[in-house]
């Protein structure tokens, strides 16, 4: 879809529209890529910030790695969008079609072997969106978000910004897509529970972590619901929920006590 100023005008509030305008005005925008509908760039800020929007979402369905936690999109968005008003990025998705137009496929399934050996979310999107079974534990999933957080904490000792965990959500939805809800349940207990243990660690963007816990965790209890669990899993599940209300972040407690009356009525329903 065509980039508009109005549109752009109505994603933010009056202030950020204006620091939109000077980023873009002061040259702070870097490295803009395309592939086919999505758009990638790094904005100058006090730090180098990574920006992300579709085309052919809604309201360009954008992400930055901001703190900002205000009403609409932070000034690195707004920035981006009015950088595409007059001038959008090659589409790189041409060249990669022309590319795989001639490569071999052995060739092609060498590189990705290659690829999937060193990168393990790459792998886990691999496995899951082709169908090929996981046995990828929550407490392995739980590790991935640990590490997020080590990786945000390397040179302070609190997280300022909002950590991407759209790999795992992204991961669980393809699940469930297939219907896979043991696995996808895995993949969002992993998440809740790694920022549960972490959340002490967070100093800013305080709604960007509540909201991704909280959807998250409905996510878990819709997946264990729809999997037809046995008694002894639903058990499990049920201890699992305790032992966080228990001893949790007291932040979370609420929400796991929410959830425990939801799985709860979902299972007896």
């Amino acid at each position: 879809m065509p980039v508009d100023r109005v549109d752009i005008r109505e994603l933010c509030t009056d202030a950020v529209f204006e620091r939109g305008q000077n980023y873009y005005g002061d040259g702070r925008i870097r490295e803009r890529r395309r592939v086919d509908d999505v758009v990638t760039a790094t904005v100058e800020g006090s730090k180098p910030y990574d920006v992300t929007l579709s085309l052919s979402e809604p309201d360009f369905d954008p992400w930055c790695t901001c703190p900002y936690g205000g009403p609409g999109e932070c000034k690195h968005v707004v920035a981006l969008l009015l950088s595409l008003i007059d001038e959008l990025p090659e589409d790189e998705g041409e060249r990669i079609d022309e590319v795989f137009a001639d490569i071999e496929t052995s060739a092609l399934q060498a590189f990705v072997r290659e690829e999937l050996a060193r990168d393990d979310a790459m792998l886990d999107r691999f496995l899951a969106e082709f169908g090929a079974a996981s046995e990828k534990s929550h407490e392995a999933y739980r590790e991935d978000v640990v590490k997020l957080f080590e990786e945000h904490t390397e040179e302070h000792p609190v997280v300022f910004e909002a950590i991407d965990f759209s790999r795992l959500t992204d991961l669980g939805e393809r699940y469930r897509a297939q219907e896979r809800y043991r696995q996808a349940a895995a993949v969002y207990r992993g998440l809740v529970t790694g920022i549960d243990d972490n959340i002490d660690l967070v100093d800013g963007a305080y709604g960007h972590y509540a909201t991704v816990f909280r959807k998250g965790l409905d996510a878990f209890i819709e997946c264990v619901a729809a999997a037809d669990i046995s008694p002894p899993e639903y058990d499990e599940y049920e201890a699992f929920l305790v032992e966080r209300i228990e001893s949790g972040a007291s932040v979370h407690r609420e929400e796991f006590e929410r959830a425990l009356s939801e799985l709860e009525d979902a299972v007896e329903g």
